[in-house]
């Protein structure tokens, strides 16, 4: 199961309280006070972490808890220091603090997300909920004129709150477009990826990421996003759920069915999901993007191709075919000038 986005809530451990303890020995039977201080609650921790890629873990464990800190003890000992608890999130997860609040004009309840980290590079470490602080033990109390102080004080509370985690999958390059254009087949074919493929819509229903190698120690991510359809930025469909994965890519790849082979306008497909994803996003709509004509070895494609060039004069376009891989060669090298990069290889 593919968990993307989910609620939370989470506690840190409360401090431990200081101690109210008085030194009692055999040649000093008043020693005076000698409470210790509490210990430390433990924090909860988001720690970024490359084995995972869906935030599932929490829909079975919605609740992210510290343990508290121990008492203080007597001959001025220090309660214990209760540790951190860690969790790991996949690279990209964004954090919001989900508010709740009363709108003025209607007295409602209304509840707004409020982002705080985004947490995108393996072993970041995020500290959500900070443990509280220990108490004091009553040697603290002690002075001239108050010799046995019966003070101590409570640890602090940790901190606690409900949280929203969203998945937002990150890639050089996100393949957007109509269900059945064709994206997972050309993931598969362009990198080590194995999608769902079959010849019915949503077939993919959940991002997937793809490496794509270039030679020569380089290489690249591709994304292929579950298929749009018109009113997604209000989101209908799939919407939104797929929508916010895309807003990471640095250049948008829009694959095209250019034979219609389900019927529709290949032109029209291309001004509708452009429209979508500006809808949703003006500054997604302002990243590079291409045009993937996609399918032209069936019949009727050609011509849909050259209107596809006539209407989006100013767009760089690639007829392919992705069954068939043709044209793929020229496009893996417009992809290695444009998201290749070097990487270290392991010794």
């Amino acid at each position: 199961m593919f968990v993307d986005q989910i609620k939370v809530y989470a506690r840190a451990g409360k401090g431990g309280d200081g101690s109210m303890h008085f030194h009692r020995g055999k040649f000093r039977p008043k020693g005076g006070p000698d409470g210790g201080d509490g210990g430390r609650g433990g924090d909860v921790i988001l720690k970024v972490d490359s084995s995972t890629n869906t935030l599932r873990q929490f829909f079975f464990n919605a609740k992210l808890i510290a343990q508290d800190g121990h008492k203080g003890g007597g001959n001025l000992c220090t309660g214990q220091s209760a540790d951190n608890e860690i969790f790991k999130v996949p690279s990209g997860t964004v954090v919001s603090k989900i508010i709740e609040e009363e709108d003025p004009e209607t007295g409602d309840i209304v509840t707004r997300y409020e982002p705080f980290a985004d947490l995108t590079d393996v072993g970041q470490e995020f500290v959500l909920c900070k443990g509280g602080k220990g108490g004091k033990g009553n040697v603290h109390f002690k002075t001239s004129t108050h010799q046995a102080p019966r003070e101590f004080t409570p640890g602090d509370e940790g901190e606690e709150g409900f949280f929203h985690f969203e998945l937002r999958s990150i890639a050089d390059a996100g393949f957007v477009g109509f269900p059945n254009a064709g994206k997972s087949t050309l993931l598969s074919k362009l990198s080590a990826a194995r999608p769902k493929i079959a010849n019915y819509p949503f077939t993919t229903l959940q991002p997937m990421v793809g490496v794509i190698h270039f030679g020569d120690h380089r290489r690249g991510t591709l994304a292929d996003i579950p298929g749009l359809i018109k009113g997604a930025h209000q989101n209908i469909g799939l919407g939104h759920d797929f929508l916010r994965h895309i807003m990471r890519c640095r250049i948008l790849l829009f694959v095209v069915d250019a034979a219609g082979t389900e019927g529709r306008d290949p032109v029209a497909d291309l001004e509708i999901v452009r429209k979508e994803v500006s809808l949703y996003s003006k500054e997604l709509s302002k990243r590079p993007w291409f045009i993937l004509a996609n399918k032209i070895d069936v019949e009727g494609a050609e011509e849909n191709v050259e209107r596809i060039k006539d209407r989006f004069k100013r767009v760089k376009i690639f007829p392919i075919s992705a069954e068939s891989e043709q044209g793929l060669d020229k496009l893996r090298a417009f992809l290695d000038k444009k998201i290749g990069q070097t990487f270290e290889v392991l010794k």
